[in-house]
């Protein structure tokens, strides 16, 4: 049911022990949203646990608490997942979490466009990043600011609002920057860290991937295809295409970008990008997936070729 953030926050308060969990191969504002919200609850001394299926991503790994993060769903009195659009995303964890529904409370805090509000306790609003949705809780559960969550909620923000970028950024995605950079965010740390430190390795690849970028549809639709062996060649994981999507929307004449990355044969992770007017939600919708209009995501099965031409056809009707 939908919730207000009071509502939710005297049920927090409440919890005599919390799980946070967050969506399979998190991105910073997953884990900022996490970790953020884990640190609060440090400050209200209620025993908590993040969890998330997936190994650390590379580009992550710099984050302090990053360690305590568990795979697998212990026994609490509350689960809140955070930055996931339906119970789906928690991956591994997802029957775990209905299971635990049964039972116990559950609360869903996310700004998809697509939440199917999964828990007890809905809280979606729309905005440049979920972590800005944490904010508002850590504030009205009457948390202090400190530079940790700090820390924690900008990196969502920066992450999820490509560096302030995407046209869903507004006049409050600043004000909640000012509000956590002079609680103790470091921004120039932060985007040092997310956007301009690589190893070698991504370098390698990203220079082979905007090499062979398909350009189809009259040239509004570019593809970035990156295969298990091309991942195996340069010894990069999947955390080092953050950000790949988003290269061919700097081209004049693209409106929708996707990157079809092999996660296991026949399995293909996409990531949607566009520029102007096509509603990529809408298209990952057409295979299970969502997210926001101008970023969303999916899962393809086949063949590449195949894969890369069902896609298109797709593409195609939103163009």
């Amino acid at each position: 049911m939908n919730a207000t953030l009071t509502e939710i926050a005297a049920r927090i308060k409440a919890a005599k022990s919390a799980v946070i969990l967050t969506h399979m191969r998190p991105d910073g504002d997953a884990f900022g949203s996490a970790l953020g919200l884990s640190a609060a609850l440090d400050r209200l001394d209620i025993p908590n646990t993040v969890c998330d299926e997936s190994d650390i991503p590379s580009n992550l790994a710099f984050l302090e608490g990053t360690e305590k993060i568990q795979k697998q769903l212990p026994e609490a009195e509350l689960y809140i997942a955070v930055d996931s659009s339906d119970e789906q995303r928690l991956g591994a964890l997802a029957e775990p979490f209905r299971a635990a529904a049964k039972k116990h409370d559950t609360v869903n805090i996310d700004h998809h466009v697509s939440n199917t509000r999964f828990a007890r306790y809905d809280f979606v609003r729309l905005c440049s990043a979920n972590c800005m949705n944490i904010l508002a809780l850590v504030e009205t559960l009457g948390v202090p600011l400190d530079k940790k969550i700090a820390g924690y909620l900008l990196l969502g923000i920066l992450t999820d609002s490509g560096n302030f970028s995407h046209d869903d950024v507004t006049e409050e995605t600043f004000l909640a920057a000012a509000k956590l950079t002079r609680a103790g965010a470091d921004p120039a740390a932060l985007n040092y860290n997310l956007f301009r430190r690589q190893p070698k390795a991504r370098a390698e690849l990203y220079a082979d991937a905007l090499g062979h970028i398909r350009w189809l549809l009259d040239d509004r639709f570019a593809v970035i295809l990156l295969t298990l062996d091309k991942m195996k060649k340069y010894g990069a994981d999947n955390g080092m295409t953050e950000g790949f999507v988003d290269f061919p929307l700097t081209v004049e004449s693209v409106e929708v970008s996707a990157s079809v990355m092999e996660v296991k044969k026949g399995q293909y992770k996409i990531s949607l990008r566009s520029k102007k007017y096509a509603d990529v939600n809408k298209i990952a919708g057409v295979y299970g997936g969502g997210g926001h209009v101008r970023a969303a995501g999916c899962m393809l099965f086949g063949e590449p070729e195949e894969v890369i031409d069902r896609l298109s056809y797709t593409v195609s009707q939103y163009l």
